[in-house]
């Protein structure tokens, strides 16, 4: 395994200084967020490290140097839209902008993407999947033609008034995923997968990993805790965000050495990149940096 971190929490650096910073802290890869150039519709999302648009070998090539440079890996490319948004022109580009960065994968070595699949969250499952089964198969058949797996984040997406009640990413679960894997039958088709999400709907975050061992491409190093005075105040069909809080490893109700002891015996060794969303540590770029250093010391330990 890789220990690394996911650069969407570092928005004011630059990559190189992105690199730096990776190198300083002892991290050896780093999941690069590849979001088109411009304004963020929502939080943690609108970063642009790598741009792919217009990426070209050469360009690749110069961003390599700096990686082996630093002696950092770029352990993915990510982007994170909901490419199943009702607004067929909010799907359309981000099905678009989410093709270029599979396209500019292997101009840098890389066969690894991580995103969301969406969702439209005013529908049930059922609803979804035919839209679901349209707009993806071609995608992953895509990855296909240019040697790119593509792992999905099992993140809700259901937070907050707009996310409402459906959540905007539909890979939540392992009922949907095996049906999602049958129905879409690619060895190029897996998860990025985030134990704390199981923790927020109150399910096993270990109970998945044997079975959908294969389909592990990616993993990230996120944390929750659930406030049960709040939750016993508004119950669990409230706004998930008044009564739970995003935590980075070892701060929040995740058994971590559990979750690892479990990623060893199942033969797991991607990459792990620690994301960070825990507003306890301050809003600030400080503050954010101080949560990367302080995640990593708890997960240390377990790499050796």
């Amino acid at each position: 395994m890789k220990l690394g971190f996911v650069t969407a929490i570092l928005p004011e650096l630059e990559f190189a200084n992105v690199l730096q910073f990776a190198r300083h802290e002892g991290f050896s890869t780093i999941e690069v967020m590849c979001w088109p150039v411009g304004k963020a519709e929502r939080k943690y999302a609108g970063v642009t490290h790598i741009d792919v648009i217009g990426m070209t070998k050469t360009k690749a090539e110069n961003i390599l140097a700096q990686c082996q440079d630093q002696g950092v890996s770029i352990s993915a490319l990510g982007y994170y839209p909901n490419m199943l948004d009702p607004n067929p022109e909010v799907s359309r580009f981000a099905v678009s902008h989410f093709k270029k960065v599979i396209a500019a994968a292997p101009k840098f070595g890389l066969d690894l993407v991580t995103g969301f699949v969406g969702r439209d969250w005013s529908k049930t499952v059922d609803e979804n999947w035919p839209r679901f089964l349209k707009i993806w198969k071609p995608i992953i058949q895509y990855a296909e033609d240019h040697g790119v797996r593509i792992a999905i984040e099992n993140c809700p997406m259901s937070f907050t008034r707009d996310e409402w009640p459906g959540g905007k990413n539909l890979l939540t679960t392992p009922a949907i995923w095996r049906r999602a894997f049958c129905d879409i039958d690619s060895p190029n088709f897996g998860l990025n997968y985030d134990p704390s999400h199981f923790i927020l709907q109150d399910m096993d975050p270990l109970s998945p990993l044997a079975e959908f061992k294969s389909k592990l491409f990616h993993l990230h190093a996120k944390d929750v805790q659930i406030d049960r005075k709040a939750l016993n105040e508004v119950g669990r069909f409230d706004f998930p965000l008044r009564w739970h809080q995003p935590r980075i490893p070892g701060y929040g109700d995740l058994n971590w050495p559990a979750f690892m002891a479990e990623l060893m015996r199942i033969g797991y060794d991607g990459p792990l990149c620690i994301e960070v969303e825990d507003d306890t540590f301050g809003k600030t770029l400080e503050g954010r940096m101080k949560a990367i250093k302080v995640a990593r010391n708890v997960l240390a330990p377990f790499f050796g």
